[in-house]
């Protein structure tokens, strides 16, 4: 084996052999040195015989080399192409640019494009998913650290960046379980990460998300189409407050609706101030009065019922519950039993017992009666209202108020004589089985029964963050709780949370098209700085042949 020459040595035979060696070290990204001797060639009548040179790969450097025979510092890059056995010498940070450093932007180049279609796709791909946010591209630039005059464009790099933020259309639903947000916002859910005996487990983390498609398993848990259980705040059916400040996964039950005793009658409307009995006779004064001593009693015997029926008018009936639920219908009538000026007065009676005969009572009159003044307000009872106790063929109702209200019942002149009733209402209701839940004002979670009734089940909060762009997203539309984002505020939902309706993916197809023509114009420019690259190293190698 020939031995090897000083790197100063400049013999014409041996100027192929740097240069090809220079351009091998430029144009390998690693290796090592091989020992083991080169083939042998013949340049201008002579043998030679040439070593394999190759790359070394020390800490992760590509190592060129300074001349044909002897390795570059380690630690340092490629210092360019070996001429006559000297180096050619540029700075490191401008060898490490030229053709490969144009190869390797486009290669950044075409990595961050594929990242931005990757983004696109997936947001076409959930164009129509519910309560989807998009993931859009940014691009940062990548500049080594270069002295003036000597500065390049530089690479570039891809992140993704959250539109969670902002707002997809409001679109109606007929689930009323449905929900959608309004403004800013996130539903708190939790994920099931078991089951047991068919109930569901819940893991210790809290997610969010926007997708609001839930409905009621057959659990009584409000679970969306992607798995996820709703969580809020308990409420008290009876009083309609929240029971606790700590969520909980809202689980809907199945227990009838207790009964609730009526406690309060809204009774509000206008007495004549001439009523028109059966026996009225404006010629006659006096004829419209209740009088008599059959009738102006605590009660009213059938027998007399025909005569009290004559002289008073019809004051419309009510349905009231007892504790255990039982309806108690009571039928009201007043009558008119004085003419006083400034003090005219009325009794209430109800029908006590409909199968009564003879003797026995059949009406009860009201514990007490109205005053009115000369101007038709009322006057007396000074609280607005009356207590009584109803009893009606046998079953009887707890105490109650009949409620006019200051101002609620009123004796002004009506040209019929009948009572005009306005308000009529009471609080009590039967036991019921519920039939339904839907979604009511102010995010509450509403229980729709059997008897009519709208209860209020559990209270929803919306979770607002610092950052909401700036959560970590998780598969089902759901997503985590960071550092940078900050910890979720409770707020009440008010009228940003709507029922019967789901909030649609914020991403459209025709601006996702849009970016997805830029995208591939861009990845195909950087196809072509590639392929002019390889034709200006091909033209250098061709160089040596």
């Amino acid at each position: 084996m020939i031995p090897v020459r000083d790197r100063h040595e400049t013999h014409e035979t041996d100027e192929a052999a740097p240069r090809f060696a220079g351009l091998a070290a430029r144009l390998s990204r690693r290796g090592r040195i091989c020992r083991l001797p080169g083939r042998r060639v013949r340049l201008r009548g002579r043998d030679l015989a040439l070593r394999n040179q190759k790359l070394c790969k020390i800490n992760n450097h590509n190592l060129g080399m300074k001349s044909a025979f002897e390795l570059a510092a380690p630690g340092s890059l490629a210092e360019g192409f070996v001429d006559r056995g000297h180096v050619l010498s540029l700075n490191d940070e401008v060898s490490a640019m030229g053709i490969f450093g144009a190869m390797t932007t486009a290669v950044s180049g075409l990595t961050s494009q594929s990242f931005a279609l990757e983004n696109i796709s997936g947001n076409i791909a959930n164009s129509r998913t519910t309560g989807f946010k998009r993931v859009d591209t940014a691009f940062a630039t990548l500049v080594p650290d270069l002295p003036s005059g000597r500065e390049v464009a530089g690479s570039v790099g891809a992140y993704s960046r959250n539109a969670i933020a902002k707002q997809g259309d409001v679109l109606s639903s007929d689930v009323n379980t449905n929900m959608a947000i309004s403004g800013r916002g996130m539903f708190t859910v939790k994920q099931r990460t078991s089951v047991s005996d068919g109930v569901p487990v819940f893991g210790g983390q809290n997610y969010f998300t926007r997708r609001g498609d839930f409905d009621v398993d057959r659990n009584g848990y409000l679970a969306n189409g992607s798995g996820f259980y709703l969580m809020g705040y308990p409420v008290d059916p009876g009083t309609g407050s929240p029971t606790g400040s700590a969520l909980q996964v809202i689980r809907v039950s199945n227990d009838n609706l207790p009964a609730r005793a009526t406690t309060e009658i809204a009774y509000r409307g206008n007495l004549p101030r001439y009523p028109q009995t059966a026996l009225a006779d404006p010629s006659a004064a006096g004829s419209e009065l209740l009088t008599g001593a059959a009738y102006t009693g605590a009660t009213i015997a059938a027998s007399d019922e025909t005569g009290f029926l004559n002289r008073t008018i019809a004051g419309q009936a009510v349905t009231v519950y007892n504790a255990v639920g039982t309806p108690i219908d009571a039928q009201i009538r007043w009558g008119k039993t004085s003419n006083a000026a400034g003090a005219e007065t009325w009794s209430a009676y109800y029908l006590s017992d409909s199968a009564a005969t003879g003797a026995a009572a059949k009406w009860t009159r009201f514990a007490s009666g109205v005053t009115f003044d000369s101007n038709g307000r009322m006057t007396a009872p000074a609280s607005g209202s009356v207590s009584t106790t109803f009893t009606v063929d046998g079953s009887t109702s707890g105490a109650l108020d009949f409620v006019f209200g200051p101002t609620g019942l009123t004796q002004f002149a009506d040209a019929n004589g009948t009572l005009n009733i306005n308000t009529l209402s009471q609080d009590g209701y039967p036991s019921g089985t519920r039939s339904g839940v839907e979604i009511g004002e102010g995010g509450r979670v509403m229980g729709i029964y059997s008897n009519g009734q709208t209860v209020a089940l559990a209270q929803i909060p919306l979770a607002q963050f610092a950052s909401d762009n700036l959560l970590k997203r998780k598969d089902g539309g759901a997503f985590e709780e960071t550092l940078e984002s900050g910890e979720p505020i409770y707020v009440d939902a008010g009228r940003n949370l709507i029922g019967g309706s789901l909030e649609g993916s914020n991403a459209d197809i025709a601006d996702e098209f849009s970016k997805m023509i830029v995208t591939q114009q861009a990845y195909s420019a950087n196809t072509r700085i590639i392929t002019t690259a390889q034709q200006m190293l091909q033209d250098t190698i061709n160089i040596v042949r």
